[in-house]
C-alpha cells in the first residue's frame, strides 16, 4: 500500500508538471536531437504552406475562363479578324488563351501542325502549374520519416537512461519519451496535411486540364469548319 501511495504521488507530481510546461519545454527535454528534429518539421511545415498557397492561387487563377472568351474567338476568325482575336488572347492572362493565340499564329499550316504546337504549349503550362508540387509530395512522405526518427532516438535516449542510471525514475526517462511522442506526432501531423494538400492541387490541376482540352477542341473545329 505504501509503494502504491508513493507512486501515485510521483504520477501526479509528473502531470502536474507537464500541465505548467509549455511546448517548447517539453520539447526542450527530448535534448538538442530532439530540438533539430523539430525546428526541421516547423520548416518543412512552413515550405509545405507556402507551396499550397501560392499553388492553389496561381490555379485558380488559371482556370478562370471567360465564357464568352471561345465565342468572341469564333466570331473573329469566322470574320477574318485574325488579328482581333490574338489581341483577345494577349489580353487575357490564362493557359487556354495562350494556347489558343499559338494555333492562331499556325493558322495556314496543315491542321496536324497546329493541333501539335498547342499541345506543346498546353504541355509547358501544365509543367508551370505543377511547380513546386514534386516537392510537396516529398514533404508529405519525408515528414513521418522524420517524426519515426526522433521517435527511434527518443526511445535509444530513454533506454540509456536505464542502463546507466542506478535510480530510474520516470522524471529520468521523460526527456526521451518527449522526443519520441512529439516528433511522431508533429511528422504525422505535418506529412498528413502535405498530402491533403498535395491532393487539393492536383485535382484543381485536373479541372484546369480539362478546360485546356475542350478548348482545344473547339478551336479545331473552328478552323475545320467550312467557310462558304
Amino acid at each position: 500500500m505504501t509503494h502504491y501511495t508513493l507512486l501515485l504521488f510521483q504520477v501526479t507530481d509528473i502531470e502536474r508538471t507537464t500541465e505548467s510546461q509549455s511546448l517548447f519545454d517539453i520539447v526542450a527535454e527530448g535534448g538538442l536531437l530532439g530540438i533539430i528534429i523539430v525546428l526541421v518539421l516547423v520548416v518543412l511545415s512552413v515550405i509545405a504552406l507556402y507551396i499550397f498557397i501560392e499553388r492553389y492561387l496561381t490555379i485558380k487563377r488559371a482556370s478562370k475562363v471567360d465564357e464568352t472568351f471561345m465565342t468572341n474567338i469564333r466570331a473573329s476568325v469566322s470574320s477574318g479578324n485574325i488579328q482581333g482575336a490574338r489581341a483577345l488572347c494577349q489580353s487575357t492572362d490564362s493557359p487556354v488563351a495562350r494556347m489558343v493565340e499559338k494555333g492562331l499564329l499556325r493558322i495556314g499550316k496543315p491542321l496536324r501542325d497546329i493541333d501539335a504546337s498547342i499541345e506543346n504549349v498546353g504541355n509547358l503550362e501544365i509543367f508551370k502549374l505543377e511547380k513546386g508540387l514534386s516537392t510537396l509530395a516529398s514533404i508529405a512522405g519525408a515528414a513521418p520519416m522524420i517524426g519515426f526518427f526522433g521517435t527511434v532516438t527518443g526511445m535509444i535516449l530513454a533506454f540509456y537512461q536505464m542502463a546507466t542510471q542506478q535510480n530510474v525514475t520516470p522524471t529520468l526517462l521523460a526527456g526521451g519519451i518527449y522526443q519520441a511522442l512529439i516528433t511522431t506526432a508533429f511528422g504525422l501531423f505535418v506529412g498528413i496535411l502535405a498530402f491533403i494538400g498535395y491532393n487539393i492541387l492536383v485535382a484543381n490541376i485536373d479541372k484546369v486540364v480539362f478546360k485546356m482540352e475542350r478548348s482545344t477542341v473547339e478551336f479545331m473545329d473552328l478552323l475545320q469548319e467550312p467557310t462558304s
